[in-house]
């Protein structure tokens, strides 16, 4: 059979489906940039450093393309104002503690888009008349699903404290049904678009691009301490706030008890140590409370008082997840 002398799209078709390409890797590739100051985790910034750099090429093989196919070079168009809403939810979790929400909109829900776009633009072109487009578009997937891969290794890493799970479906199910309204990056529908697979994450793949956190053990603290602030948590955590004042310095009392009263509409159920210093006699100790709709990060200062040890001080240092998606 004679191979077919005609590409998948005309000409203009061609370069207007490669400037939504563009749009979108553009975009992404400023988002990605943007949120690598607001991430304080090690893995996921180092991700988002080193993947950034494949959008930025992305987008240029893209803008490059284009005067091949009598448009002008690098230019970005999105297909419709609904994929720029898109983008601009998927660009909004900017909370220190929403990590977990930017991995999923770009690892859970952009990329694996882009590649079943990718993908299926691939499987169309004809190979005599396209071979540029073919060639990019091989770069491309090759990157997308290398980069699923990693991101998405790293994510299930993010999303073993209590309730995280529930937030990043919740977060994903918002951006998937945007992305549907809008058509996906070409503006034209994605149910004719097949699920991309991407196996689990092969040895070598995140290793030789991040290393993940490893628990850091038991954090040194004596016995008698260690066995008190479990005891206070646990107390937090039932609810029991007489307990847990009586944990409590009697000059914080009041104001502690409220405090605590103030974090129980969080319904805690999951504690865990942070962060342990020692100041002189005193302890510093970071404590993790996790619930349903997020988690507090407290601060306290444990001093013995008549042989017992009690808080002296305890403050709340960070919300994270407060207004869940």
């Amino acid at each position: 059979m004679a191979q077919r002398l005609a590409g998948y799209l005309s000409v203009d078709e061609s370069a207007k489906r490669i400037r939504h390409y563009r749009y979108a890797e553009e975009r992404m590739m400023r988002v990605m940039g943007g949120w690598i100051a607001l991430t304080p985790e090690l893995p996921a910034k180092l991700l988002l450093g080193r993947q950034v750099w494949d959008c930025a090429q992305h987008a240029d093989l893209w803008g490059k393309r284009l005067p091949e196919l009598r448009s002008r070079a690098q230019v970005s168009e999105p297909a419709n104002d609904l994929f720029v809403r898109f983008m601009d939810l998927l660009e909004s979790p900017e909370e220190f503690g929403q990590t977990a929400e930017r991995l999923v909109g770009i690892y859970r829900v952009l990329k694996p888009h882009l590649l079943a776009v990718y993908e299926h633009h691939l499987a169309h072109a004809n190979a005599v008349y396209e071979p540029p487009t073919r060639r990019i578009l091989q770069r491309t997937i090759e990157d997308e699903r290398r980069h699923i891969a990693a991101g998405r290794a790293i994510l299930t890493h993010r999303l073993q404290r209590a309730g995280a799970h529930r937030r990043a479906d919740a977060w994903q199910g918002r951006l998937e049904a945007l992305l549907v309204e809008a058509g996906g990056v070409t503006g034209e529908g994605i149910a004719h678009l097949a699920a991309p697979e991407i196996s689990a994450d092969p040895d070598g793949v995140t290793g030789g691009l991040v290393e993940l956190e490893k628990p850091v053990g038991r954090w040194p603290l004596p016995p008698d301490l260690e066995a008190a602030v479990e005891a206070h948590a646990r107390n937090v955590e039932r609810r029991d706030l007489a307990a847990a004042g009586e944990d409590l310095s009697p000059d914080i009392r009041a104001a502690g008890t409220e405090l605590y009263r103030s974090l129980l509409a969080r319904g805690p159920d999951r504690h865990e140590v942070v962060g342990v210093a020692k100041l002189g006699a005193h302890r510093l100790i970071k404590l993790r409370l996790d619930g349903p709709d997020g988690a507090v990060i407290l601060a306290s200062r444990w001093a013995q008082r008549e042989g017992h040890w009690r808080v002296a001080e305890v403050e709340v240092v960070r919300i994270e997840g407060s207004n869940p998606p």
